[in-house]
């Protein structure tokens, strides 16, 4: 997750497709034109705020391991997630979480996030 102002899209714009999602809200996948890989997602709560960017369409994602498994309950039997990493079983609260300078770049987003979210609600 990373502030979508903080994210420069390189070459070709990607291709965005608008799936539904477990939430009601749908989300929309971003894919590369040429190979269909999603790239990125604005999932329905944040909308175009936050970026869940794909750490494999980094040019080196071993910088970026994961700080946390989410939805563990529907992963497959074959995902072994090591013994010593943090894992919940759906989503997690961010303030249990999160290290604070995480926490507090949320909080300076979070306004645009209510706004987008105030939005929405007034055109559904």
């Amino acid at each position: 997750m990373i502030e979508s102002d903080r994210v420069t899209e390189l070459g070709a714009p990607p291709d965005v497709v608008r799936t539904p999602s477990q939430s009601g809200l749908g989300q929309l996948i971003a894919r590369c034109p040429a190979c269909r890989v999603a790239v990125w997602s604005h999932y329905g709560g944040a909308g175009p705020v936050i970026k869940f960017v794909r750490v494999g369409t980094l040019d080196d994602p071993d910088l970026l391991p994961p700080d946390i498994h989410i939805f563990t309950a529907s992963k497959q039997p074959w995902v072994v997630i090591p013994p010593d990493a943090r894992a919940v079983p759906e989503y997690y609260e961010r303030a249990r979480y999160w290290p604070e300078d995480s926490m507090k770049r949320w909080s300076a987003v979070l306004p645009l996030v209510e706004a987008y979210r105030a939005e929405r609600r007034r055109n559904a």
